[in-house]
């Protein structure tokens, strides 16, 4: 059994594959957390509670002087009732007072693992979880709190959400709802985020815990490019392939909070959710509200076995498009060959060459709908512009498919231009306050998603244009940040509840859109990576992961994506040089190497390029059908860190080790260094390996333990990449 009560000590054990995760109920009343860490089979819990007495001005709950909330490690705290640390939730009653008092009242342990009504959240049948629910009860106000945990017997993954259900007579405000509360019985831990900037995204942040409060969030309406839902506590000497980690990321795409909160005894809690930040949600009797999921994840195999059970616990349990599992199409995209200057037969013959190449698919981006010659008008007016394409979608699908290629097409469906007929008709359906002034971004708004009215509208503007071509793939941008917060069907009291209820709405949308037209692949993109998040995954299979294609930029940008990510999720092109974003000029060996690295496309115009260099696109684009699967399904192992050092490395391993494919990359040459050598990972030690089809053949253990030598590619100049293929000899 994954979950066991013990009925003697009052206890929950929850086991998945090499993990425990205890908690029990105290005074039979309150929730306890008592163990998160490396399995124990059969925990005497009793004897691992200790005694929580301290001289301190902490209050007591109760008549004994001896207990404190404060000083006890708590499962889902409660603010005011002498847990003085940060609360998992707050409620405000409507006398305007903000203290609650729940109690434990029953459980229940089912099989399988249950949706969450309107939110993005992992699957699991009866073979594959089990989840237990706790009940605790306010008796004075009627509010009821349900704690979910599902485990994964084969995983070690624990995913954690809460219900708030009121059962009373009068209005709850609700001021906090965390999803999930921890607490360690320590602080000696490495706090591992993934931070940035646009162009910048998820690069790796580790840092020691200190005394007091660690934090990362959004406040943007979005998961965001600078902070990105998750956090780690890592062993201070965990690194790839030894030591503890624990992960906690959320299943969530607008504003949250993740908070490591260290106290004056050195415990530590860690929450994770929807910020409390701007938020507030009203529940009416009989109403009820569930947070989004947190999943997490242990590892005592160091940060790569954590990264490669979120792979595979996302891939598997997360992702629900028909092509998660489905090898990704090579695509070619026109931004950055023609940004808006474009016509129909620039599309054409840009197509037509990439097809002789044996690019796949040919996806047209901005600027193919009203008289969108710039970034500053006509989004929300989704019809063709017939002096760019007068032949409309239909008659340039149907060229490009003719050439053997797939067709997919640019949407932002989430924005509006002020110069636009959809704003001018409906002014009110973007997001704003009455009388303030209504903020742009990249000349654009947002259109308000909490109401029903703008969704089915949207939903009938993006069907009609789906359905009037043979689109087989949809990137879906989404290119700025909430400001002048506020919806004009909500009332006076409810204008806290708009960023939830837009990301709600979001949800929404393209759950109907992706149901609908189940045969597209579609892909997330947010100014890039600005909203690369598991709830977004759920959706769409993969994210473009940055707009910044710059090769040495992409190495962390994709390293530190991986931390949490599927390489199936993450998109990867080649762009032309001068790069757009950093002007840095790369070899297109460098930059093919690192682009392969993910699912692999291009950004440029092929037709400028001379037969030489078409010749050579030709035999990568061969190369990387043959590695394929491998790169985008196989276990991924991190070698070496592009935030460590001038060198990087990732391996990419079948699940029967029989195939490997590496990536070795350096950025800057050194004149007279030292000679190195690069240690693999993840291989079978008994099997013969082949490298890449030639003469040598090495066993796996000699690979792992010494590895290979640096190859004479990477010797030579500035910004080397070279990918070399592993096959057993069985």
């Amino acid at each position: 059994m994954s979950i066991i009560y013990q009925e003697a000590e009052q206890s929950f054990i929850l086991h998945s594959k090499s993990s425990s995760y205890i908690l029990r109920i105290t005074k039979n009343k309150y929730l306890e957390h008592v163990y998160y860490g490396p399995k124990i089979e059969q925990p005497n819990v009793n004897m691992m509670c200790k005694s929580s007495f301290r001289v301190s001005f902490s209050a007591n709950p109760d008549e004994d002087a001896s207990f404190s909330l404060d000083t006890r490690p708590g499962e889902y705290p409660a603010y005011g009732n002498t847990d003085l640390r940060s609360p998992a939730y707050q409620i405000q009653l409507e006398n305007g007072s903000r203290i609650t008092d729940l109690s434990y009242d029953s459980y229940e342990i089912i099989k399988g693992k249950p949706k969450l009504p309107g939110l993005p959240s992992l699957s699991a049948d009866e073979k594959e979880a089990s989840t237990l629910k706790i009940t605790l009860i306010d008796s004075l106000i009627q509010l009821k709190v349900i704690l979910s945990y599902t485990v994964f017997e084969n995983e070690d993954v624990i995913t954690r959400s809460v219900e708030f259900i009121n059962e009373g007579n009068t209005k709850l405000k609700i001021l906090r709802a965390l999803s999930m509360s921890v607490d360690f019985d320590h602080y000696d831990y490495d706090l591992l985020t993934l931070n940035g900037s646009w162009g910048r995204e998820r690069h790796m942040v580790r840092r020691p815990l200190v005394q007091g409060s660690q934090s990362i969030e959004s406040r943007r309406g979005a998961s965001g490019h600078s902070e990105n839902p998750f956090m780690a506590l890592l062993g201070k000497n965990t690194r790839e392939n030894h030591g503890e980690a624990y992960g906690f990321s959320l299943v969530y795409s607008g504003n949250f909070l993740a908070l490591a909160e260290v106290d004056q005894y050195a415990t530590t809690r860690i929450q994770l959710g929807i910020n409390p930040f701007d938020f507030s949600w009203i529940l009416t009797p009989g109403e009820t509200f569930v947070t989004p999921e947190v999943v997490m994840v242990y590892s005592n195999q160091g940060i790569g076995e954590m990264s490669r059970t979120y792979h595979r616990i996302y891939r598997n349990n997360l992702m629900r498009s028909k092509f998660k599992d489905k090898e990704r199409p090579i695509l070619i995209n026109n931004w950055e060959a023609t940004y808006f200057n474009f016509n129909e037969d620039k599309i054409k013959e840009i197509a037509k060459q990439a097809s002789e190449l044996g690019i796949e698919l040919m996806v047209l981006d901005d600027g193919w709908f009203g008289k969108r010659d710039s970034d500053n008008c006509s989004l929300g007016d989704w019809y063709v512009d017939k002096k760019k394409l007068p032949n409309g979608l239909k008659g340039l699908s149907d060229a490009i498919n003719s050439y053997g290629m797939k067709f997919g097409l640019w949407f932002e469906p989430e924005m509006v231009s002020p110069d636009s007929d959809l704003y001018r008709a409906h002014p009110d359906w973007c997001i704003h306050v009455p009388d303030r002034h209504r903020s742009t971004a990249r000349t654009q708004l947002i259109l308000d998603y909490s109401r029903e009215d703008v969704r089915n509208a949207v939903v009938d503007m993006l069907t009609k244009v789906l359905e009037s071509a043979n689109i087989s793939y949809v990137k879906w941008d989404m290119n700025r940040n909430m400001t002048e917060i506020g919806s004009a069907l909500l009332d006076e009291n409810r204008q806290q509840e708009t960023a939830h209820r837009y990301i709600l709405g979001v949800y929404e949308v393209m759950d109907t859109i992706t149901q609908r037209f189940p045969d597209i692949l579609f892909e997330s993109c947010s100014g890039g990576g600005g909203r690369f998040d598991p709830g977004i995954l759920y959706f769409m299979p993969q994210t473009w992961t940055s707009d910044d294609t710059d090769g040495v930029e992409r190495l962390k940008i994709q390293y530190g994506t991986s931390i949490v990510y599927p390489v199936s999720s993450m998109t990867a092109h080649v762009s032309a040089v001068p790069n757009h974003q950093t002007g840095r000029i790369t070899p297109i060996e460098f930059r093919h190497s690192v682009a392969m690295a993910g699912n692999f496309g291009y950004e440029l115009d092929i037709t400028k390029m001379d037969e030489e260099e078409k010749k050579y696109i030709k035999e990568q684009v061969d190369l990387y059908k043959s590695i394929r699967r491998i790169v985008q399904f196989g276990d991924l192992y991190r070698l070496m860190s592009p935030f460590e050092g001038n060198h990087s490395s990732f391996l990419y391993v079948t699940e029967d080790k029989k195939e490997a494919v590496l990536f070795l990359y350096r950025v800057m040459n050194v004149p007279n260094a030292p000679l190195y050598r690069i240690p693999l990972d993840g291989l079978e030690p008994s099997y013969q390996y082949q490298i890449d089809d030639g003469d040598l053949v090495v066993r796996g253990d000699q690979l792992m333990n010494y590895g290979l030598n640096e190859p004479d590619e990477l010797k030579w100049g500035d910004f080397k990449g070279k990918v070399i293929r592993l096959k057993a000899l069985v």
